[in-house]
């Protein structure tokens, strides 16, 4: 049987569907980001602007909806969720105009600055970039073990986006933030595009060491080194350094935001076409969190995505997330977040629930033929007793 899109093209079983929904509350009120304007140095870019102003979306389908409701009130904590849909642009979403710490998820806006500076030829893919022991930075960075002190090490603009996209390595991506002239002009960037309710700020390792409690110093370009310096830090000072990040992360966006660029990337909005489609490519290289929304994913279904991953204390885990974009086996495709702002729940947990969310999507964009699990699928979600509180 060619498969088709059910909720499209079948409003009766669309209603079916609706039908099988409890309706759940989870009525979370947050703060917002506001949107970064600002002037820049460099020239205007020379691809489209988004035109996300320009339509009128229409609402989401209120099924959909509530099945992400029900999702965000059975894991009892706070969780920021959207969808957006690519070609009609309606955005499904709870707590999705607050405000989540991305932490690598905010390489994906590092990388996309630096792709529209290489279409307005500023940057190039292989510009030589030259690493010294200065360049080094916190947690994951398997660039770093590639730098001697005795031997700088070279390698290209197009090296550093691969290992900051699909590894997610904290050197490159700083390293990359320093080329384009840090944080304020991926900010610049961001603002020219139309882009708001989109955090970077500044590279891995200074905002992980401030967040820590800690002022960056070269030694703590060596892991152990600066682990050991936090660990000797009072709990007092961690307690303050990491309420502060998280009542106002340099990095902060809002799911909703997220998907909405994510969707207008896509559309091919933000860049040339020839660096839409290698950002969209390395995206769907990722090789972290396989876990967590690919997981989720039925057979026939692809994803092009970004993770992040915060610091771990006193029982909680930091900006838990994973965004990008999904794509059915009829080609259509989805902006999908789930971010977690501070998350106690055990791991498995967090990864359930960021399943739930692509399988949900999965299964309300589904075949004819596969209407029954859909329907399945929808009817095991349950809502606790005490969501609406």
């Amino acid at each position: 049987m060619r498969r088709r899109g059910l909720w499209r093209r079948r409003p009766r079983a669309a209603a079916a569907f609706g039908a099988l929904l409890l309706v759940a509350s989870a009525g979370a009120v947050g703060w917002v980001i506001a949107g970064r304007g600002a002037s820049s140095p460099l020239a205007p870019a020379a691809t489209p602007r988004p035109t996300q102003a320009a339509f009128h979306a229409p609402p989401a389908p209120q099924d959909l909806q509530e099945a992400l409701e029900k999702l965000a009130a059975r894991y009892r904590e706070p969780v920021g969720i959207a969808v957006t849909d690519v070609s009609q642009r309606w955005t499904a979403q709870v707590a999705g105009e607050e405000v989540f710490p991305q932490q690598s998820v905010s390489k994906l806006w590092v990388a996309l600055s630096a792709l529209s500076a290489i279409d307005r030829g500023a940057l190039s893919l292989q510009q030589k970039v030259v690493l010294t022991s200065d360049d080094r930075s916190v947690f994951y960075q398997p660039l770093a073990a590639r730098i001697r002190a005795s031997r700088p090490y070279e390698t290209t603009v197009d090296d550093l986006l691969r290992r900051a996209l699909t590894e997610s390595d904290n050197a490159a991506n700083d390293k990359l933030i320093r080329e384009l002239g840090g944080g304020q002009a991926v900010t610049r960037t961001l603002a020219e595009k139309g882009l708001d309710g989109l955090g970077v700020g500044e590279t891995e390792r200074d905002m992980q060491t401030r967040a820590a409690g800690l002022t960056w110093k070269p030694d703590y370009g060596v892991t152990w080194i600066w682990k050991s310096a936090r660990e000797q830090l009072p709990d007092s000072v961690r307690d303050r350094a990491l309420a502060e990040y998280l009542a106002h992360p340099p990095d902060g966006a809002r799911p909703a935001a997220i998907t909405r660029t994510l969707a207008a990337l896509k559309r091919g909005e933000l860049l040339s076409p020839a660096s839409t489609q290698l950002m969209l490519e390395l995206m769907a290289e990722c090789r972290t969190g396989s876990s967590r929304l690919r997981a989720g994913l039925p057979r026939g279904w692809s994803i092009a995505h970004k993770t992040g991953t915060g610091p771990d204390w006193k029982g909680a885990s930091i900006g838990i997330n994973d965004v990008g974009l999904v794509t059915g086996p009829d080609g259509k495709t989805f902006a999908v977040a789930v971010m977690m702002r501070e998350t106690r729940k055990p791991v498995p947990e967090r990864l359930r629930l960021m399943q739930a969310v692509s399988r949900t999507l999965a299964a309300w964009w589904t075949s004819e033929g596969h209407a029954e699990e859909a329907r399945q699928q929808i009817a095991s979600i349950e809502t606790p007793p005490d969501a609406a509180r």
